[in-house]
């Protein structure tokens, strides 16, 4: 998303080839999002979804107000939570273990209990344990950030006698037996945050470990279900990469991952949840032997045997098979994680697994051009992928031949996120969606039945989208981002300026159907005779950012705004060689890169980890689980992005190879997993994304093949009506 989305927002509310060869998308969520409260924290030391407060004489063990985590003991691997009190009867103490607010989750626990597992080295006895309760997540009952809808507390000891020392005990809590303790109804159903306090005040030290915490109808099944087969490891620089095959088995609640490095002995070290079958362990050690084995697991840890073994040795790599490296994990996220009936990109992973993402969906096809020319699937794995992406797409909903922002794959139809008003078209989503499209028609040009039928099928999506419709007003001087089959242009969001809607004006007026006067491109978009903020150039750090739209105000001093404005309308469309009256695109977008990464390196909130090597401020989900478009000198909390600066290879390979070395050999234990880098990190509150987005694994892959080949610029430039458009703007030759 970009500012001009955040607000629409605020209105609408070479991978082993055999492995692509069987893979298919997958089981991604099945019970996982109404299951599971807690199984592991991506970040080290410290769990950012908890919460401490303590009153002396009481003590309670706390990392920056946060609770620990230890890799002594765990059932999830590889870590588990550790509540380390003191209770006296002149203090008190509380923990909140909140649950991960992932994008789009729907919170309706689907069991009647909590089920979680329990360790004490020294064992606990039932009087000294702590008192538990929980608050709800019901919308509309948090005032002033205070939750309002909470239950009233019950001793631990209601639930479980004692916990023996040294040995996992499993405590079933039943969530019926917890009345309201505020004005608001408490909604077991809407569970987020789970409260420890202090219990009888003994004065004596107690360390209890907690560990998978699942909220379900029964303890789980006790038989062994059916184990996974086929393991299958590749080592790379720093991490090796596990794929298995598993058959459906809805008692499955965790594959178990072990591993034996080095000849060492055998020790479990991670899981993954049902349904995707690939597990990233980062090792640390370029000169690393390790062999694996998987197993299948439910919740009350009845456990199928083993796969047979498979081994993987890590090894330094080059800057060329690191890049590729990159391209390969990125790519990853739209082949083994697409929605199964499309073959289109879901929006989030995890996430909600039928909602499909147009425009992200653009983008995995790009990746998928990358990923059939360097060969991590075949050009015929593409094709039949692209084959099922266009059939699905011309019988999916579409309003004047415009796709809506998202898609059930299930369906079809059109998907209301937002509000009532987001029901229909999305033009923008519908732009980047058809300029993945038309790149793959320049690139798939072979002479065989497959391929002409991609080209005829992608040629009759491209005439079908009335681009000359979304011209809304009398005036019909720019394009309006929405509309809607029963409530028109009620949101009435017109597209202009300098953010991500740039390849919107170029793909209207290249329509060789519906198009729109190419005087839209000055009068929408650059704004001409609307007002007078166009056109203004401002020096950052040195570096000069001129654009088509770029005003600094009293109340906003100036940015050079988020990466990803960079990015979306230039992974097909290739910004060399030419202007307009404002701006060389090539050049602007390399300057807003290096001036990120000055930005970074001069650190003005000193934020810890920026630097000249650890740079990017783009559109992502932060810390709060909320979006936010993070950009220079404005709205910078410390919360970086890796797809800012590993996009902007295309434009400054020199900044961005630096902080894809660090993040990869330096930080990878916690940003580096299945789809390559995390969504987003926070080294200054000890906070990891749990999510890959779709709209910022796919840029990685292309920007990074553009900048090494150019191939997906020239793909899309290779369609005809590109060239006339650009003539017919009055774009000029100019060099780069």
């Amino acid at each position: 998303m970009s500012f001009s989305r955040a607000m629409h927002t605020l209105v609408v509310g070479g991978f082993l080839l055999g492995l692509y060869l069987i893979a298919t998308p997958a089981r991604a969520d099945q019970h996982y999002s109404r299951e599971v409260f807690f199984d592991n924290s991506l970040a080290p030391g410290s769990y950012p979804y908890s919460e401490g407060n303590v009153s002396s004489p009481s003590a309670l063990t706390l990392i920056d107000g946060k609770l620990p985590v230890t890799t002594k003991q765990f059932i999830s691997g590889p870590n588990a939570l550790m509540l380390q009190w003191t209770s006296t009867p002149k203090g008190g103490w509380d923990a909140q273990i909140k649950m991960y607010r992932w994008r789009n989750r729907d919170i309706g626990w689907a069991g009647d209990s909590l089920y979680l597992w329990l360790w004490s080295d020294e064992g606990i006895a039932a009087k000294d344990l702590p008192q538990i309760a929980f608050s709800d997540t019901m919308k509309g009952m948090d005032m002033f950030d205070v939750t309002v809808a909470h239950s009233q507390r019950r001793p631990l000891s209601d639930f479980v006698q004692a916990i023996a020392p040294r040995h996992w005990t499993r405590v079933r809590i039943p969530l019926d037996q917890f009345v309201k303790d505020a004005l608001q109804p408490f909604e077991p159903r809407r569970i987020g945050t789970i409260v420890l306090s202090q219990g009888t005040g003994d004065g004596r030290q107690h360390t209890l470990y907690l560990d998978d915490i699942r909220i379900q109808n029964d303890a789980g099944p006790t038989a062994a279900p059916q184990a996974p087969s086929n393991l299958r490891a590749r080592g790379y620089e720093r991490h090796v990469l596990l794929q298995w095959d598993a058959p459906s088995d809805p008692t499955v609640a965790q594959y178990v991952i072990y591993r034996s490095l080095n000849g060492g002995a055998w020790k479990p070290i991670g899981v993954q949840r049902y349904g995707v079958n690939l597990y990233s362990d980062y090792i640390g050690d370029p000169h690393a032997k390790a062999a694996y084995k998987v197993s299948a697991r439910t919740s009350s840890l009845a456990e199928s045997a083993s796969t047979a073994e498979a081994d993987a040795a890590t090894h330094p790599m080059s800057d060329d098979e690191l890049l590729t490296m990159v391209q390969e994990a990125s790519f990853r996220y739209y082949w083994d994680a697409a929605e199964p009936i499309s073959g289109m990109a879901r929006e989030s992973q995890p996430g909600a697994d039928d909602m499909i993402a147009t425009g992200a969906s653009g983008f995995g096809i790009m990746s998928m051009i990358v990923a059939a020319d360097r060969g991590f699937i075949t050009r015929q794995q593409a094709v039949e992928r692209m084959l099922r992406i266009t059939r699905f797409l011309a019988r999916a909903d579409r309003f004047h031949g415009a796709w809506p922002h998202f898609i059930s794959g299930r369906t079809g139809h059109a998907i209301a996120l937002f509000q009532i008003y987001d029901d229909g078209a999305d033009l923008v989503e519908t732009s980047f969606l058809m300029q993945g499209l038309l790149a793959a028609r320049g690139y798939y040009t072979g002479n065989n039945p497959q391929e002409r039928e991609l080209r005829k099928n992608i040629t009759a999506l491209w005439r079908g989208v009335d681009w000359d419709w979304f011209r809304a007003t009398p005036k019909r001087d720019a394009l309006y981002w929405h509309w809607s089959p029963n409530y028109g242009f009620h949101i009435a969001f017109r597209l202009e300026g300098w953010n991500e809607v740039m390849i919107t004006y170029l793909l209207a007026i290249a329509s060789p159907t519906h198009p729109v006067p190419p005087s839209t491109y000055w009068t929408g978009y650059a704004r001409l005779g609307h007002d007078q903020s166009y056109g203004v150039k401002h020096d950052f750090y040195g570096i000069t950012l001129s654009q088509v739209y770029h005003l600094p105000t009293a109340t906003s001093p100036g940015s050079p705004g988020p990466l990803f404005f960079t990015h979306y309308s230039y992974m097909g469309y290739d910004p060399h060689g030419v202007r307009d009256r404002f701006s060389n695109y090539f050049r602007s977008n390399r300057n807003q890169s290096l001036i990120s990464q000055k930005y970074a390196e001069a650190n003005p909130g000193h934020f810890k980890g920026y630097g000249a090597d650890s740079w990017g401020l783009t559109a992502v989900d932060g810390p709060d689980d909320m979006y936010h478009e993070y950009k220079p000198f404005m709205t910078d909390d410390g919360t970086i992005a890796p797809t800012g600066a590993v996009s902007a290879y295309a434009y400054a390979p020199e900044a961005s190879l630096p902080a894809i070395k660090h993040w990869y050999r330096d930080l990878g234990a916690q940003l580096w997993g299945i789809y390559g880098f995390r969504d987003a990190f926070n080294q200054q509150l000890n906070w990891y994304s749990g999510i890959t987005v779709g709209l910022n694994q796919a840029p990685q892959a292309v920007m990074i093949e553009n900048g090494r080949t150019g191939l997906v610029w020239r793909a899309f430039m290779s369609n005809p009506e590109i060239r006339k458009m650009q003539k017919a703007i009055g774009l000029v030759p100019d060099k780069d």
